[in-house]
């Protein structure tokens, strides 16, 4: 491995329930997985992970306790105190503005809102994180070894969710120290994917097709992986298809079960009165060890035809045997529960046949072989007895006739114990598992070209004069550099050339290019800014550090027809993660940006529609050598946005 490579690597799975963080002690020289057990509250137990939960006292912004801390009496059931749970997916404007239209008394108020609650979860979460790991370092203290913290994120995240979280996860205190750093890692279904292969690679063959589900407590992910490679005991992934998700999970089952409780609460309650308003005893209900421990055994060995769950601060004496309610207790019958799974399961099942169908209609011909499950939801018997039965009986699919249902080792830490295997084997290897990814839109530049009277995109179209060369361009023009459904290399940039003309003496050195966002398929994406596309950010090129006596002279002689002017040539390297985008800036073959990345702004953009998958090119894949963003000459391709011989013009 590389001398200056990190003394820690730490992963971390934000979950919607639960959170999971794991790590690689490198500064000892063991490359094995291990994860947090130990946690506030549970000192005396082993617990895989943490609860997602922060507690407020009343009009207060500082948190009184977190995780296990948040699960005590005092903390659930007092008047003074605000309890917040369940609030990963809010971090999407998109989603809380729904929430806020389906239940507006129990929701958030605004982003800003969750973004204090993740804040402050994370910042605590940080805390113990340094609290347990810092004495196993070898020889370095905490704030002088080099740390690496991974973050996974949900595929239904859009890049501007992402670049807001990395924000909120940067003002907790991670990466605060001037030798730790901060990365998204891989989606939740990429990163259970990894995990998988990691552990279990003696049951894939090479081009074996892999379609991964993580359902967890809040979103379920799927992506469809190929095996590329089966070397020295460890696979290499290809993503065959865009990641997706949606909002099924195990917090549902919690939310269905909560309603059904408080409808016989209510019901009980016009008869004799309850203790307590029926909507608070649902809830205490819905967090009882009672319920949660039988919802985990459910379909299990140990499945019984009837259980109860406690009713909080009810007399033992109180009896309403037409809402189940006897002794203290209310009784349900086992198909109460599984009705709750069966609801999550069918749209379980629907995601898994979308998959297969688009599948199906890309690669004709092709077999998925493994179906495998991670995650809490995914950890079910029952849920895993359902998709057996579902899918190994063979017939559904004409592309799943043989598939095997498998689930993950370690399933509840499957991703957070994948992000750290991945960017381990990538540090000891110099290459990541998960080889090429598909981008689920396609991204380019505003550019102008050449106007050309004879193209009839240009018929209408505004043109502009160059007034350095007299020439005539088109503006507005779009030069896709990634192309939605298309995979792209994991451990090579692209390269997006470009140049700009200064004046002698202008002073100005940093430029804007605006990011274009489409989610058409690749047949039909406009050549120029449209209906169909949206501006998705504003990087900034800072080329004040670059030596101007590298910048190209034009026109200097005054026999030389036209104004005299500075061409600068520049490369924009796009570096592209599971769920953002980063940039690099370089000049004369080194890269200016060190150690920031290019000025992002990110700009708010419409909610992306159904994911409709384009169909995947057999014949090639768009890499750093065959992009059309890569040449020498600038980007050339079926578009015809620029000139054969010039490189990416900029308006």
């Amino acid at each position: 491995m590389d001398q200056q490579q990190p003394d820690l690597v730490v992963g971390v799975d934000f979950g919607m329930t639960c959170t999971g963080v794991s790590y690689a002690n490198l500064s000892i020289g063991s490359e094995s997985v291990k994860w947090i057990q130990k946690w506030p509250g549970r000192s005396q137990a082993n617990e895989n992970k943490v609860p997602t939960i922060v507690v407020y006292p009343s009009h207060e912004h500082k948190p009184s306790s977190w995780g296990f801390l948040s699960e005590t009496a005092a903390e659930q059931n007092a008047d003074d105190k605000d309890y917040k749970d369940w609030f990963k997916t809010f971090l999407d404007p998109h989603r809380l503005k729904q929430k806020q239209l389906d239940d507006p008394n129990y929701c958030p108020k605004d982003v800003q809102e969750v973004e204090q609650w993740y804040e402050d979860y994370l910042r605590l979460l940080y805390k113990h994180i340094e609290f347990k790991l810092s004495p196993e370092l070898a020889g370095r203290p905490w704030h002088n070894a080099r740390v690496e913290f991974v973050f996974s994120v949900p595929t239904t995240w859009a890049p501007s969710v992402v670049e807001r979280y990395r924000s909120i996860v940067e003002r907790a205190g991670f990466a605060q120290c001037r030798t730790h750093s901060l990365t998204i890692g891989l989606t939740e279904a990429e990163a259970a994917a990894v995990h998988t292969s990691l552990e279990a690679p003696g049951i894939f063959r090479e081009k074996d097709i892999l379609l991964v589900c993580d359902a967890g407590g809040g979103t379920t992910d799927l992506s469809v992986l190929g095996v590329s490679e089966t070397q020295s005991n460890t696979i290499a992934l290809q993503q065959l298809d865009v990641v997706f998700g949606a909002t099924v999970g195990s917090a549902a089952i919690d939310y269905d079960f909560e309603a059904l409780v408080r409808s016989r609460l209510e019901t009980a309650h016009l008869t004799s009165r309850l203790p307590m308003a029926p909507e608070e005893i649902a809830w205490e209900m819905m967090k009882s060890r009672d319920f949660q421990n039988t919802k985990c055994e459910h379909g299990g060995p140990d499945d019984a035809p009837v259980f109860s769950v406690g009713v909080p601060r009810l007399d033992t004496a109180y009896t309403d045997s037409t809402v189940g309610i006897g002794y203290g207790e209310m009784s349900f019958k086992r198909e109460d529960l599984r009705s709750l799974f069966d609801k999550q399961i069918q749209k379980l099942i629907g995601l898994v046949d979308a998959q297969l169908q688009n599948m199906q209609r890309k690669c004709p011909g092709q077999q998925v072989n493994h179906l495998i499950l991670s995650g809490g939801l995914g950890h079910s018997a029952y849920v895993q007895d359902r998709l057996r039965a579902q899918y190994m009986s063979g017939g559904r699919h004409p592309n799943a006739t043989n598939v095997q249902v498998r689930i993950a080792p370690d399933p509840q830490l499957a991703v957070c114990k994948g992000l750290v295997g991945d960017r381990v084997k990538r540090l000891k290897h110099g290459k990541a598992i998960l080889r090429w990814r598909c981008c689920r839109a396609s991204y380019g530049t505003i550019c102008k070209e050449l106007y050309d009277k004879a193209n009839p995109d240009h018929v209408g179209r505004a043109t502009v004069r160059d007034p350095m060369n007299g020439k005539v361009y088109v503006t507005q023009s779009v030069a896709w550099f990634i192309r939605k459904g298309k995979p792209v290399s994991s451990d090579e940039p692209l390269t997006h050339s470009f140049h700009r003309k200064i004046s002698p003496g202008d002073p100005r050195r940093a430029f804007p290019t605006s990011i274009v966002e489409s989610h058409a398929d690749e047949d039909f994406l406009p050549h120029h800014l449209n209906q169909d596309s949206h501006v998705v950010c504003e990087i900034e090129s800072d080329l004040t550090s670059a030596d101007e006596s590298k910048f190209k002279e034009r026109n200097r002689r005054f026999w030389n027809f036209g104004k005299h002017y500075y061409r600068v040539d520049y490369d924009i390297k796009v570096i592209i993660g599971p769920a953002d985008i980063r940039f690099e800036l370089w000049f004369n073959g080194q890269k200016l940006s060190r150690d920031q990345p290019i000025k992002v702004e990110w700009v708010s953009a419409p909610a992306p529609g159904p994911v409709l998958l384009s169909e995947l090119d057999q014949g090639g894949v768009l890499s750093p050598q065959s992009s059309p963003m890569k040449s020498e000459n600038g980007p050339v391709g079926s578009n015809n946005i620029s000139q054969p011989n010039s490189p990416q013009q900029l308006p």
